[in-house]
């Protein structure tokens, strides 16, 4: 019996009688992580780790029925044993461990394996299946290390701030805009961040991750002075908005993987493109694979064809799993920039 099997509602678990990040509304639901595509409203009971409790709580409601469990801690439903493991890519990201009559599968969620100090970094689990994804599931991604990238973007933000230019940083308000915090020298200059990034701040503080000073972009005017020296984070949906108009001249740099190709830098029109992905690279995917010793892998959403090749050139039994997941580098919904954020001037 496989473990995991893809139905309308999402991938789901027929002898534990649960789903894994359903994209339509469930009784019983396992969410790996707080992105949109992953942890969605309307299920009657979520699981999770412990860590990212207050993401989802933000994200879904303060009263959802959300049971967590700390990382490697197990619980048996219907015969199956569960647990989650570290996945690496945002706070609270995790990895499900299934096991049942001796049959072990593991659904990776969005994962990375460069520790970046935002979270638990990733564990790899040993399993017979493995559920990963392909988001940059090609040989041309292969990532610098993130210390490079942002020693680039300190030097980009120095740069403009002696030119009297603010420097604005689009990035996914969850996950990707706290790593940037995270890893910037915060000495430079003032750090402003946008209506939709200060609330997931708040959360990745409180359990525990250093991000420096912020402060609410909206509480300042393009007269400003303190606007020429600051860094101003802001979800990719605010470009182009009247909410720019407020910072005079300035520079804009965007920080996603997809920058690694030139043409997603001229589509978005932006002076810079910084490659930082949390997602795993190519050779990440493949260590990843290897490391849990699984015979057996079933690629979702990204470069699925490509990777299923590849794997079964090396002797495994890969195939591709359909599913409605996104990738959260690409989203630009209301919900990350909300309304009065956009309009105000």
């Amino acid at each position: 019996m496989d473990l995991v099997i893809a139905r309308p509602e999402g991938l789901y678990c027929p002898p534990g009688d649960f789903y894994i990040d359903p994209w339509r509304p469930v009784e019983r639901s396992v969410i790996t992580h707080g992105h949109g595509d992953h942890a969605r409203m309307g299920n009657t009971h979520y699981l999770a780790a412990a860590s990212g409790e207050g993401i989802l709580r933000s994200r879904l409601g303060q009263d959802i029925r959300l049971q967590t469990l700390e990382y490697g801690e197990t619980i048996t439903h219907h015969g199956v044993k569960l647990s989650l493991h570290p996945a690496g890519h945002v706070l609270g990201s995790a990895q499900v461990r299934l096991e049942y009559e001796g049959e072990v599968w593991v659904a990776s969620g969005d994962y990375k394996v460069e520790p970046d100090g935002t979270c638990a970094p990733f564990e790899p689990v040993r399993c017979h299946t493995f559920i990963t994804e392909s988001t940059f599931g090609l040989p041309i991604y292969q990532w610098e290390p993130q210390a490079q990238i942002f020693s680039g973007i300190n030097d980009w933000w120095r740069e403009n701030a002696a030119q009297g230019k603010a420097s604005v940083l689009f990035a996914y308000s969850f996950g990707k805009a706290q790593r940037i915090l995270h890893g910037i020298d915060p000495q430079i200059g003032p750090i402003l961040v946008h209506g939709a990034v200060e609330p997931l701040n708040k959360v990745y503080r409180e359990g525990g991750i250093r991000i420096p000073e912020t402060q609410y972009a909206g509480d300042f005017k393009k007269t400003d002075p303190a606007l020429r020296q600051a860094l101003i984070i802001a979800p990719p949906s605010a470009g182009g908005s009247s909410w720019m108009k407020r910072f005079g001249e300035y520079s804009d740099a965007f920080a996603s993987g997809w920058m690694m190709l030139r043409g997603t830098r001229r589509r978005r029109g932006v002076d810079r493109g910084f490659v930082l992905s949390d997602h795993a690279d190519w050779p990440g995917l493949l260590w990843a694979i290897e490391q849990t010793g699984a015979e057996r892998v079933m690629v979702t959403h990204g470069s699925v064809a490509v990777l299923v090749r590849y794997l079964r050139e090396t002797g495994l039994d890969a195939q591709g799993f359909s599913t409605e997941y996104g990738d959260e580098d690409e989203m630009a919904t209301a919900a990350d920039t909300p309304a009065a954020e956009e309009t105000s001037s």
